[in-house]
């Protein structure tokens, strides 16, 4: 399996970024009472469509999608009108600590004593992961702050590893492989969906 870079013109003319949980939920028929049963699975899907092009621009893209044979081979993007964080995102941030799991991140490097460092809706990336913050966040008087973030980890990442909060990408694998229709202009209309690779 590789990893590809997409065609980066024409960006997308709109996306849907759609979150995944795994949680089941059960209903009693006779008192309506619901009880959650909640799964390990957390993950992202999106959906692009890119603006009516003609051959000359489409054919990068066309390129692309048979470089990535379907589902074999992966990509990386990121959500196109989230390319910079919310907050003060001052710093040089890193993960603090080996063996972390979970829903909660504890990083270092920030901007000293500064609420609001990073907001919540803001993304990050760990590694090749993309997550986002479900929470606003501080950093203290050692530039430290805990990120509350979405899906929880699913590998601890390595202590002291930069985040990444510019221009963040994930890795995805196309749901199956588009069509290209083109009208009698030599217009393409071009739109595909991927989820997260994991």
């Amino acid at each position: 399996m590789t990893t590809y870079a997409p065609p980066t013109i024409p960006a997308a003319q709109s996306s849907k970024v759609k979150p995944r949980s795994v949680v089941a939920v059960s209903e009693s028929p006779f008192t309506y009472e619901q009880q959650a049963q909640v799964g390990q699975g957390q993950g992202w899907k999106i959906e692009i469509t890119l603006p009516p092009m003609r051959r000359a621009n489409a054919a990068p893209w066309l390129a692309f999608f048979l470089r990535l044979n379907g589902r074999e081979h992966t990509f990386t993007m990121g959500d196109s009108d989230a390319k910079h964080p919310l907050g003060v995102a001052s710093g040089d941030p890193l993960v603090d600590g080996a063996g972390q799991t979970g829903s909660a991140l504890n990083t270092t490097g920030w901007a000293t004593n500064t609420p609001g460092i990073l907001l919540g809706g803001s993304y990050i990336q760990i590694g090749t992961h993309l997550h986002m913050l479900t929470a606003d966040a501080d950093s203290d008087a050692s530039g430290d702050a805990t990120l509350q973030i979405w899906p929880k980890l699913r590998e601890s990442p390595a202590d002291a590893l930069p985040l990444v909060l510019v221009n963040t990408k994930g890795v995805w694998r196309l749901d199956s492989m588009p069509e290209w229709p083109a009208d009698a202009n030599s217009i393409y209309s071009l739109s595909f969906n991927a989820t997260e690779a994991l």
